[in-house]
């Protein structure tokens, strides 16, 4: 089997609802992009019937649709970087399996990867509560003041990447919140798009400020350290004797 130009990666936890829905959007998107597609959906340990929803879809596309079920439930950020590993694209776009970022948004990502190594979406219109949209805001300038990222919306979990991004980021819990860190300390070129956002249709949010706000403060310290700590080697390029 050849390899997709695109890997759509899809973490998913009790989305039973929103899986059918996204995969139908992600295939209308990429469908006039002349782009061969993989969609993997990252089952991250789910209760209700998303495993049972993905296999069906699965026998009905076997071509596009990789489902990955994860043992127990393991947090985004694992489900997002079991997908990094079993993704075969050029290019590497992620989504939530929520629904509330769009796939229309996926040509635009594409394009931009022409020129940059990672693209961040950020939610220009937000359709979320008011405490969840404080919450961001103020998560987003204190991230800002102590990493400087320079990226606005660190929770949007719409981005693009060109494969070569993807072994510069380490594997620990909460990283999908810090990419952009650990893609610019690589040295890679990283762009923001000003992506949709819609209201939650199906299912229920995971997050809340109770399960964010001391953990992300924790990482917060953890990334900053690990930032400074953090080694690309620079390799000098190959040189062959002359054979005059």
């Amino acid at each position: 089997m050849s390899s997709p130009d695109v890997s759509v990666v899809v973490p998913c936890y009790n989305e039973a609802e929103n899986i059918p829905l996204v995969y139908a959007a992600v295939e209308k998107a990429l469908g006039s992009t002349g782009y061969a597609f993989e969609c993997i959906f990252i089952n991250d340990g789910s209760i209700d019937g998303t495993r049972d929803v993905l296999e069906k879809m699965t026998a009905n596309y076997p071509e596009t649709i990789r489902p990955i079920h994860l043992a127990r439930n393991m947090g985004q950020s694992a489900a997002m970087l079991a997908g990094f590993s079993a993704a075969r694209g050029t290019y590497v776009l992620t989504i939530d399996g929520d629904l509330q970022n769009d796939p229309a948004d996926f040509p635009r990502f594409l394009e931009l990867l022409r020129e940059y190594d990672c693209v961040c979406g950020y939610r220009e219109n937000r359709q979320d509560s008011l405490v969840r949209k404080i919450s961001s805001r103020v998560a987003n300038i204190v991230r800002n003041g102590m990493l400087h990222d320079g990226i606005r919306d660190s929770g949007c979990g719409i981005k693009g990447y060109r494969r070569e991004c993807l072994p510069h980021i380490p594997p620990f819990n909460g990283v999908h919140r810090f990419i952009a860190v650990f893609i610019r300390r690589a040295g890679f070129r990283l762009v923001e798009c000003p992506v949709r956002h819609h209201p939650r249709r199906h299912g229920v949010s995971k997050y809340g400020i109770g399960n964010r706000l001391w953990r992300g403060i924790f990482d917060l310290v953890g990334v900053a350290w690990l930032r400074k700590r953090f080694i690309v080697p620079e390799v000098e390029p190959a040189r062959y004797a002359s054979s005059d």
